[in-house]
C-alpha cells in the first residue's frame, strides 16, 4: 500500500509538472497597483479560465497605464491593462513595436476636470481665470489644449500648474487651485481616501461630454505575441471576457480573487472602484450595442485625431495599427449586464 501510495504521489506531481510545462507564459502587467478594476483578470486567474486555455499567466502590478505600452515594448511583459492613447502616441512614434489593443474594456474614458461645488466653477468657461492642476504627461493634461480649442476656450486664459499626482487633490481640498486634470477613477477614490464627498462636495467635467470622445484602458498584446502565438492571444482574450461578463452580475466572487492577490488592499474601497469601472467606464450604450471588448471604429480614428493633435504627433496610425477585433469571442458571448450586488 505505501508503495502504490508513492507510485501514485509521484504519478500525480510527474502529471501536474508536464501539465505546467505544456503551459505558455504570459508575462503580464497591471497598470497600476492592485485595484478592485483589475478583477477581470484575478478571476481568470482563480477560476482556471487561463489555464483552460491553455496559459499561465504571471501578473505583476503596474507603473502607470501609460507605463504598460513601455513596458510591454522594452520586452519584460506581454500583454497588460493599460490605455489606449499610450498606444497611439507609439504607433505614431515606434509603429514597429507598438503593441496592440485586442479587447477595449473602459470604453468611456476617464479623463476629467473636478472642482469644487463652492467655486463658483458652473460652466467649463468658468475655468478661464483659473488654475488648474495637473500632473504633466497625463492625457488629460497633455490634452486639455486640445479640449479648450473643441470648446472655444481661451487657453493662454487658464492658469496650468505642473504638480504630481499625490499633490493634486490636496492642494484642490486646500483651495490652492481651483480644478484638477485627473482620471476620475484614480482623483475619486482619492478624495474619500481624504475624508472628502465626492459626489456632494465636488464636480466633475468629464472630457468624454465636452467632444472629447476617447476611449481608454484595455487589454494589449505586444506584436511579437500576435506574430509568434496568436491562439495565446485569442485564449487571453476568452478568458478575461468570460471573467469580465461574470463580474457585472457577480462582484462578491470578483472582491474574493483580488484580496487571494493582494491581501493589503482596502477592500471596501476597491469594492467601490469596481463598481465605479462599471457603471462609468463600462456599461456604456456602446458596450450595449457592439459587445464589451470592440470599438467603434469611426469613433476610433477620430479619438486618434485628437491624440495626433495634442500630442503633436507628426503621423497618424490607421485604426488597425491601434486595435485588432480578430480575437474577440463572438458577440453573443460579450453582452454586458451589469447588477451592483
Amino acid at each position: 500500500m505505501k508503495t502504490f501510495l508513492t507510485t501514485t504521489l509521484v504519478t500525480a506531481l510527474l502529471a501536474s509538472s508536464a501539465l505546467a510545462q505544456d503551459l505558455t507564459n504570459i508575462r503580464f502587467t497591471l497598470g497600476w497597483k492592485t485595484q478592485g478594476s483589475d478583477a477581470a483578470f484575478f478571476v481568470a486567474k482563480d477560476k482556471g479560465y487561463f489555464e483552460e486555455e491553455g496559459l499561465n499567466v504571471i501578473i505583476d502590478q503596474g507603473e502607470g497605464s501609460g507605463a504598460t505600452v513601455t513596458r510591454i515594448m522594452g520586452g519584460a511583459y506581454d500583454a497588460g491593462f493599460g490605455d489606449i492613447n499610450a498606444i497611439i502616441q507609439n504607433a505614431s512614434e515606434r509603429p514597429d513595436e507598438a503593441p496592440v489593443m485586442v479587447y477595449m474594456m473602459w470604453n468611456q474614458p476617464p479623463f476629467a476636470i473636478v472642482t469644487k461645488k463652492e467655486s463658483g466653477i458652473t460652466s467649463i468657461e468658468d475655468f478661464q481665470g483659473r488654475t488648474l492642476g495637473g500632473a504633466q504627461g497625463t492625457p488629460t493634461t497633455r490634452l486639455l489644449p486640445v479640449f479648450a480649442r473643441t470648446n472655444e476656450l481661451d487657453m493662454e486664459a487658464i492658469e496650468i500648474s505642473n504638480m504630481a499626482p499625490n499633490l493634486q487633490e490636496p492642494m484642490l481640498i486646500r483651495d490652492e487651485i481651483d480644478g484638477a486634470l485627473v482620471f476620475n477613477i484614480t482623483s475619486y477614490f482619492n478624495l474619500l481616501a481624504n475624508r472628502q464627498d465626492p459626489e456632494a462636495d465636488y464636480d466633475w467635467w468629464q472630457f468624454g461630454d465636452y467632444g472629447m470622445d476617447l476611449y481608454s484602458n484595455g487589454l494589449m498584446v505586444s506584436q511579437r505575441l500576435l506574430d509568434e502565438n496568436p491562439d495565446a492571444v485569442a485564449g487571453l482574450v476568452r478568458a478575461v471576457n468570460k471573467a469580465s461578463i461574470e463580474i457585472g452580475i457577480d462582484q462578491d466572487t470578483a472582491m474574493e480573487a483580488v484580496v487571494n492577490y493582494d491581501n493589503l488592499v482596502n477592500a471596501e474601497i476597491e469594492r467601490q472602484r469596481l463598481n465605479f469601472a462599471y457603471e462609468r467606464l463600462m456599461a456604456s450604450e456602446e458596450a450595449a450595442e457592439i459587445g464589451l471588448g470592440d470599438v467603434d471604429d469611426e469613433r476610433l480614428a477620430r479619438a486618434i485625431d485628437i491624440v495626433v493633435e495634442g500630442y503633436g504627433l507628426t503621423a497618424t496610425p490607421a485604426v488597425d495599427q491601434v486595435f485588432s477585433r480578430e480575437f474577440l469571442p463572438p458577440r453573443e458571448e460579450r453582452e454586458l449586464v451589469y447588477e451592483a450586488d
